[in-house]
């Protein structure tokens, strides 16, 4: 009987045995129910050779145990039915050569942690910095962005979420088609690189989310189904490719193995959390949802810290967003495009595609702030069907807020940002929108700089394959009626050049320069106002409210426990408004107060071009393309008091003030 116990269930592992610190071989654990027989060979100077595995049983599993066999060897799999073939493990911790080399052994106990005392960042503290490892830094390596982490804790984001890792063939790419789930890209360095990396994000005071793929598999590199069949769906298909089978015959060990992968990044890497990409293609008829076991296992891998679990559902189902005692997965959040796509609009006027169901006008951001999603089950124009599921019972912080994410700033075409598709000022009002309203806010890597870097799509493929991609993704982007256009088709990169990726590749030295710096400052203070004041971050039932102020203006009132901790957020995309009597609730102070100015976005450090007293007896004066944070300041009142008149009574206002006058 073995004296070791595995963390994971098919793989190469390290054992040890009893109590001894010398490892006593590696174990080796296969399911592959369509061979009679299999083999582990071993490649390298040190050991080398082919070595049977045993089967266990009728249940295709085959495994055994190499002595003295170490971390660091190379292997691969002989199988019966593929005689001709040396594969590599589908659970490969490591590929060293990329996902047509041998895989590598790995020993995740020989790291030595810093982090101990590390427990996560509370569910609605979050504050996402989305980070593709390859361009963040010119090396495109897990050190160099180690040693670049400064500038994102500077900053004051809490979280990194990083765009998929697990491996894929080729020499760069968004991560989304990975075919090794188990191995970090070897692009990027070694497991244990990773490891330092997410060390030394704890020892900053940040969290690091990993977004993880399990909705298809990779068009390169993926031996999976040859090894055994039955990991492929044949029930279901999935628009990108392939996709795994957790519902038909032989679903179980399917689903144990992404199971143990959710685990692992948790347990291994001591990552924080998962975000689901595409949640709407993972099909599953289970009793219980791949993605609600998905969820349960990540949060298990980590007992004693808080782990969070998100997901990209473009329908919108509240399902995700329910308690399992409800019927539902039990997902933290979920990202919403809708107010992606509203302020979008707001700032561009661009209602080409899917933006053509937002009009991006007031009602419809104080709408997204308050209610999460603007479709809850209307008929959505561009797709002909209702959209969303009512969701007004749910807390903000189960939503992701973003002005720039990765597939929004490609889908442009020409990965322009969005500082040059709108002006410096609503650029402006609108992070302050985002940073200071009680969503989860995600922000791009780069769009902290108003970076000069575009953000493209980029995918390495060869002959066919190439072309079919690139061709594809302009026909994906043909939605848009400009890029239809030939001159439109013209500007296009190609995605398989490696120009694609070379002109993403980010420059954090954007920071210091002029123009660069204000829009650092401005993310660093709003994001500094956020950590310091609760109130931004509040997820009780109405703490917040709205109201439309004009075509372009509108209000945020955030509400204290004490009416003097109440905070309004007026925000106005047009030109200059004046309010001389605003019969609006919501804009008045509390009793025996005014409001005050906390912040502006028109702060000439931001660029902006200063800001008067929004708020005097003649009225409330909203600078054009602005946003202003203001705080009660208690006993002054703007209230005159009476004053004898010529004839004797009494005046109930001030002769010298005159309601034309501007503040």
């Amino acid at each position: 009987m073995a004296r070791w116990r595995r963390t994971l269930p098919v793989g190469a592992e390290v054992v040890r045995e009893g109590a001894s610190p010398t490892p006593a071989g590696v174990h080796f654990r296969l399911w592959a129910p369509a061979a009679t027989t299999a083999e582990v060979v071993l490649e390298g100077p040190s050991q080398s050779g082919s070595f049977p595995l045993e089967p266990e049983g009728t249940g295709g599993y085959f495994s055994g145990l190499v002595r003295h066999a170490h971390a660091g060897l190379l292997y691969r799999y002989r199988l019966s039915h593929l005689p001709d073939q040396l594969l590599p493990d589908p659970a490969s911790r490591f590929q060293p050569d990329g996902p047509f080399g041998p895989s590598q052994v790995v020993d995740p106990g020989a790291f030595a942690w810093s982090d101990g005392a590390w427990r996560g960042i509370e569910p609605h503290r979050h504050v996402f910095y989305e980070m593709h490892p390859g361009t963040f830094t010119p090396e495109g390596t897990w050190r160099a962005a180690a040693a670049a982490l400064d500038h994102v804790a500077d900053l004051g984001a809490t979280t990194i979420e990083l765009l998929p890792i697990a491996d894929f063939a080729g020499r760069f790419g968004w991560g989304y088609d990975g075919v090794n789930l188990f191995a970090p890209t070897r692009l990027y360095g070694g497991p244990d690189d990773l490891r330092a990396f997410v060390d030394r994000a704890h020892a900053l005071g940040l969290a690091v989310v990993l977004d993880v793929v399990y909705n298809h598999l990779g068009p390169r590199g993926n031996f999976l189904f040859q090894i055994a069949p039955a990991y492929r769906s044949e029930r279901h298909a999935s628009e990108w490719g392939d996709t795994f089978n957790f519902d038909g015959e032989d679903a179980g060990p399917v689903r144990e193995l992404v199971l143990a992968n959710a685990g692992y990044w948790i347990d291994e890497f001591h990552l924080d959390g998962l975000r689901l990409d595409a949640i709407q293609a993972i099909h599953d008829g289970s009793p219980e949802h791949i993605v609600a076991a998905i969820q349960r296992r990540a949060r298990d891998a980590a007992p004693g810290r808080r782990v969070l679990v998100i997901g990209e559902n473009e329908p919108q189902e509240d399902i995700n967003l329910r308690s399992p005692d409800e019927g539902g997965r039990g997902l933290d959040a979920l990202w919403n495009d809708d107010f992606h796509h509203s302020a979008h609009v707001a700032a561009t006027g661009h209602q080409e595609a899917y933006f053509h169901g937002y009009r991006g006008d007031p009602q419809e951001l104080v709408s997204a702030v308050k209610y999460g999603y603007l479709y809850q089950g209307q008929v959505y124009a561009w797709q002909r069907n209702p959209r969303g599921s009512p969701v007004l019972d749910l807390a903000p912080g189960r939503f992701v807020h973003y002005l720039e994410n990765h597939d929004q700033v490609a889908n442009t075409g020409t990965g322009v940002r969005l500082h040059r598709q709108t002006s410096p000022g609503r650029l402006r009002a609108l992070t302050a929108l985002l940073l200071l309203t009680p969503g989860l806010p995600l922000l791009f890597q780069g769009q902290e700089l108003a970076t000069l870097r575009p953000w493209r799509y980029f995918a390495d493929h060869e002959g066919d394959l190439a072309r079919e991609v690139a061709r594809g993704r302009a026909d994906f982007l043909a939605q848009f009626a400009s890029l239809r256009t030939p001159e439109g088709r013209a500007a296009l990169v190609d995605p398989t050049d490696r120009r694609a990726v070379r002109e993403c590749v980010l420059d954090l030295l954007e920071r210091d320069a002029d123009g660069h710096r204000e829009v650092f400052d401005l993310h660093r203070d709003l994001l500094r106002l956020r950590r310091d004041n609760p109130l931004f971050t509040d997820q009780r039932p109405g703490a917040r409210d709205g109201a439309v102020l004009g075509l372009e203006a509108f209000a945020i009132r955030l509400l204290g426990s004490d009416p003097l901790l109440d905070r309004l957020l007026l925000v106005n995309l047009g030109r200059l408004l004046r309010l001389r009597s605003p019969a609006e609730p919501l804009l008045a102070p509390p009793f025996d107060a005014t409001w005050e100015l906390e912040w502006s976005s028109e702060d000439p450090r931001y660029g902006g071009r200063g800001t008067p007293p929004p708020v005097t007896r003649a009225g409330y004066w909203l600078p054009a393309h602005a946003a202003l944070l203001l705080a009660p300041a208690a006993g002054t009142s703007l209230r005159i008091e009476p004053q004898p008149s010529q004839h004797g009574g009494a005046m109930s206002a001030d002769p010298d003030w005159d309601p034309d006058l501007t503040p």
